[in-house]
Parts: structure tokens; sequence; C-alpha cells
């Protein structure tokens, strides 16, 4: 099977996290549509649909690319478990196609509803697609600079905690229940670290979106309710914390594991998703 998959070559690969990553936003920016223009649910909700999106996601790609879904975590990979660095780009381009086109979806079908909450397009529904410092909000106090150190501590956690899950000389999930406990950390980091940026923690999901929405009458995506230009925030804050948490883990943790025993390799138990990312 693997052989076979394999030989699809890259543009399999490419397909597969397209495929993926539009899952994610699918779910992702289509429940915040409607929470936030729709009315229906709440944070709660928010924060598990995206979890959701996330396992759901993982399972689409997985088993051609483990499911980065993630250009931080395709960075990670390759600065820490041996990801070719030539694949970086054409995965995080791939991701961000299938993240702006599933926001596309969204944007369409969520048309008549958004107009009715927000006709000028303005930041009240910008939030929808992308993130903004204090989610938009005048009064939170948040500048982009809290919210750069907001994404690096985010997805420092993000990465920290997937490659604890994933190391198989640690206490990886049995079979094929990684991508479960994956979508559990983003629930968790949702709920605790949504306040100051929104949890973008993703690239791709963050710069896929906002071009969607630019494009679709969002005149002022790229900025965020000051004015300011914003969109690099939750590109470059989620590159420096994904390799920060990642090195932790491996400073922390992975080096005082002992090495996988041969009669363990090759097994489901022992093929993290993440393209075995904590422990090469």
């Amino acid at each position: 099977m693997v052989a076979r998959l394999k030989a699809h070559g890259l543009l399999g690969e490419l397909a597969a996290e397209f495929a993926g990553t539009f899952i994610l936003i699918a779910i992702g920016v289509g429940v915040v549509a409607q929470v936030v223009a729709g009315g229906i649910g709440s944070h709660d909700s928010i924060a598990w649909a995206w979890g959701f999106g996330v396992i759901l996601g993982i399972y689409v790609a997985g088993k051609v690319t483990g499911g980065h879904l993630n250009p931080a975590v395709t960075f990670a990979n390759a600065v820490f478990s041996g990801f070719p660095w030539r694949k970086v780009l054409p995965y995080s381009l791939a991701q961000t196609a299938g993240a702006f086109a599933a926001a596309l979806v969204v944007r369409w079908n969520y048309t008549e509803v958004i107009a009715r909450f927000d006709p000028g397009h303005t930041v009240k529904s910008q939030g929808i697609f992308s993130t903004l410092p204090g989610n938009g909000s005048l009064t939170a106090g948040v500048s982009e600079w809290g919210a750069f150190r907001d994404q690096i501590i985010g997805t420092a956690l993000l990465l920290f905690l997937v490659y604890a899950v994933t190391d198989s000389r640690n206490t990886a999930p049995i079979g094929n229940l990684a991508p479960v406990v994956v979508g559990f950390i983003v629930v968790a980091i949702g709920m605790a670290w949504g306040t100051d940026a929104g949890y973008a923690i993703n690239p791709a999901r963050d710069f896929g979106p906002r071009l969607a929405s630019y494009f679709t009458g969002y005149g002022s995506a790229f900025r965020d309710q000051y004015g300011d230009l914003y969109f690099w925030v939750p590109i470059v804050a989620p590159l420096i914390g994904a390799v920060l948490g990642a090195w932790l883990y491996k400073v922390l943790v992975g080096r005082f594991l002992p090495a996988v025993e041969p009669e363990l390799a090759g097994t489901p138990s022992a093929e993290p998703t993440l393209e075995s990312a904590a422990d090469r």
C-alpha cells in the first residue's frame, strides 16, 4: 500500500494536503460564519469544530502525507525530522490553496447571512475568515505585537504536543487514533489561547481565507481593526513558534526517550501521523 501511494509522487502528496486542508477550513471557517453571522452556537462550538476539522482533515490526507495541513508543521518537520526541504514550499502552497478554496465555498454559501449581518463587509465580519488582534475588538487593547507573541506561544504549544503524541517512543496513541488526539490539542488551545489573536497557529489557515475574503469584498482584509498591516503576523509568528515548540520537545523530552525497539518498527502504533515527526 505504501509503495503504491509513493508511486504517485509529489502530485499525490500535494493533492492530499490540498484536500485535507480544504476539509479543515470548510469546517473551521464554516462554524465561525455560523456563530458570528448566523448567531447559532458559541465560542465552544468554534473550538470543538476546529478540532473536528483537524481530525477529519488529517484522516483525509494521513495515509499519503501524514496530514500536515499547516505550513508551520511542514517547516518544523523539515528543520527537525528529516522532511525534504524541497517539498516545504509546494506543501505550503497546496495547504494555502486548499484553505483559499474552502473559504470561497464558505463565503459563497453564507453570502446572504453575512450581507445581513455586515452589509459593508467590514472588520465586524472579517474575523469569520481570518484572525485579528483581540479578535477585532478595539477595546481589548491587544496590539499586533501582542498578537505576534500570542501566535508564537500558541504554535509552540501545538508543535510541542503534536511531537509528544506522535512520537512512537513516547506514549503515542495506538492504531490510527493520533489524529483524534491532535484534534483535541487544537480544541484545548482554542479554549485557552483564543483571546489575543484568535489562535490561527497555522499560516495557511489564516492567509488562504484572508485572500478569499479580499477577493470577495473585504478591501481591508490585510489590515487589522487599527488600520495596521496585519496579515504577516499569523504567517511569521507560527513559523517561529513551530520551531520553538518542536525544539523544546526534543530538548526536554525526546532526547531522554529510548530508541524504538526493532520489533515494533513498521507496526501501526510505531508509525505516528505527521510524517513520524517526533522520532526522526
